[in-house]
Order: structure tokens, then C-alpha cells, then sequence
């Protein structure tokens, strides 16, 4: 089987769909204070945020680097 991933790539694209996350959480989270405005478009930079960290986290557990196998 060809790697396409080092374990080093696939632990940075875990990395950066867990900070997507975290955003999306944080951005959630300021969309729902009632004075602020555009409390839609901020919704769905959310789902955004959202649907790509999880894409993120999918490829980087696909390719099976970002937990160690039991012989090492």
C-alpha cells in the first residue's frame, strides 16, 4: 500500500479539523449574543467551520497515522 500521509501530516490535518472545531464552538457561541447582528451568515460560517474540521478529521483517521500501531 503507498502512504499518501506521513504520520506527521496526518497528526497536522487532525490538528487543524480539531482548531476548526474549536472556532465553529466559539463562533456558535458569539452568534448566539443578542446584540450582535448577521446572526444567520454567522450560523453558517459555523456549519462551515464545522463540516471542514470534520473533513479534516476523516482523512487524518482514514490514513490510519494518527494513532501508533500496537508494535511501536
Amino acid at each position: 500500500m503507498i502512504d499518501l500521509m506521513t504520520r506527521h501530516t496526518s497528526l497536522r490535518v487532525a490538528e487543524v479539523g480539531g482548531l476548526l472545531i474549536a472556532i465553529a464552538g466559539v463562533w456558535l457561541f458569539v452568534s448566539g449574543l443578542p446584540f450582535l447582528k448577521l446572526a444567520p451568515f454567522r450560523l453558517m460560517v459555523a456549519g462551515l467551520l464545522l463540516a471542514v474540521g470534520g473533513v479534516c478529521l476523516i482523512v487524518a483517521l482514514h490514513e490510519g497515522l494518527v494513532v501508533l500501531p500496537k508494535g511501536q
